[in-house]
């Protein structure tokens, strides 16, 4: 028998001991564990609780189970909402299949059993679609085509009233790290149209879907918001130079909103829709980030400690900066340049323009923050660019002053 496990493979070093030579269906060893609200599977999939750690274990051909190892652990290295592979075992015996162990994402729940007891009695199927959707937006932009996207091949976990979807299969994958053309990322699309209608009109012959839900409808939905969710994350747009900064903060905050990171701004010449002349062409790029990733990078550049919230937003604000410098300088300019000149031109006026008698009203950060969305308003009042030291100067006569001061006092 040949295990694979990966580091630290203490952690799962009592799995050694349960009957790899048997046919996983076989199994009676007293680690077993029955899960009554697991997904459907076209493999035999048991659960097994070793060490205070519970583990599925799925029975496929070797090379299916090698395959899918190396996918979702490529997937945890990207930070990407996947089950977590912790190993695989192969030569188990003549004819036996391997088996792929996962360690079980706790609190998980399949769409099946969300279906079947719904919460206050509704069923839940907006939130679920938006969650799955979300995650298949995700895995695109990473790369990775899932050859597989249903209900079935995702668990769900309930997060402050909403859905977190996870990636459960992994067979049917591929990871392209050059990035999904047009026509691999619709077929995608395709195939999780035909699964998700298939898997509800499965519940409606179980009596477990509601009447006024169609099945074909809402696959169809699922299209609609796939599409809407990645034009807002990887549209082009067209910026006029005065107000590029503006926008392009405008387009950030609305990707951040949608709960993605940006990791790059791209700015090139392009003729004006308006006709105004040449206008500037926008591409952003997403990603995901691991938690704390902005925070850790934004006190590297500029020394500034911030929650991490706050220091995606100033990073943000950076990158529109250094695009605008990029801009105006015909040529790329490094990060941590742009980061610096953005902290004396922009970060720190604001902050020492500080009135004294006001600045324990709130941290530094966050007022330099408040005095970004206070020009956003402006500029959106004044249809154009109003800058951030003048947003800065109204904002500290006329905002910052009615700001409770026991906001940030201590008792």
């Amino acid at each position: 028998m040949h295990f694979v496990f990966r580091p630290p493979g203490q952690a799962a070093a009592g799995l050694l001991t349960l009957p790899w030579r048997l046919p996983l269906e076989h199994w009676t060893d007293e680690r077993l564990v029955e899960i009554r609200q697991r997904g459907l599977s076209r493999h035999v999939v048991r659960f097994v609780a070793e060490g205070g750690t519970l583990y599925a274990l799925k029975e496929l051909h070797e090379r299916l189970a090698r395959r899918e190892y190396g996918l979702l652990r490529e997937l945890h290295g990207l930070g990407l909402p996947a089950v977590e592979a912790v190993g695989v075992v192969v030569d188990r015996g003549e004819d036996m299949d391997a088996i792929l162990v996962t360690r079980y994402l706790d609190h998980a729940i399949a769409y099946r059993s969300l279906f079947a007891n719904p919460r206050g009695g509704q069923h839940p199927t907006d939130r679920l679609l938006d969650a799955l959707v979300e995650l298949l937006v995700r895995l695109h932009l990473a790369g990775f085509m899932w050859g597989d996207c249903s209900l079935s091949n995702t668990l769900f976990r309930f997060d402050a009233g909403a859905f977190a979807a996870y990636h459960v299969d992994a067979e049917t994958a591929e990871l392209h790290p050059q990035g999904l053309s047009e026509g691999q990322r619709h077929y995608d699309v395709d195939l999780a149209r035909e699964r998700i209608a298939g898997e509800l009109f499965d519940l409606f012959a179980a009596g477990q879907l509601p009447p006024e839900v169609d099945p074909v409808d809402v696959a169809d939905d699922v299209v609609r918001r796939y599409e809407g969710l990645w034009d807002e994350l990887t549209r082009e747009e067209i910026l006029h130079p005065d107000d590029q900064r503006y926008r392009i903060a405008e387009r950030l905050r609305r990707i951040n909103e949608l709960g993605f990171d940006v990791d790059e701004v791209e700015l090139t010449d392009a003729d004006s829709d308006a006709g105004a002349g040449k206008g500037v062409r926008m591409r952003v790029r997403t990603r995901v980030a691991e938690p704390g990733h902005h925070r850790r990078i934004l006190y590297t550049r500029t020394g500034i400690d911030a929650q991490e919230n706050q220091a995606r937003r100033l990073l943000n604000d950076i990158a529109a900066f250094r695009a605008h410098l990029e801009r105006e300088v015909g040529h790329p300019i490094p990060e941590v340049v742009a980061a610096n000149r953005w902290l004396a031109e922009v970060y720190e006026p604001v902050v020492q323009a500080i009135p004294g008698e006001l600045r324990d009203r709130l941290d530094e950060a966050e007022i330099f923050l408040e005095v970004l969305e206070h020009r956003w308003f402006m500029s959106e009042r004044s249809a154009k660019d109003v800058g951030t030291m003048a947003a800065a100067l109204d904002y500290f006569e006329n905002v910052l002053p009615h700001v409770p001061e026991d906001l940030t006092g201590t008792p």
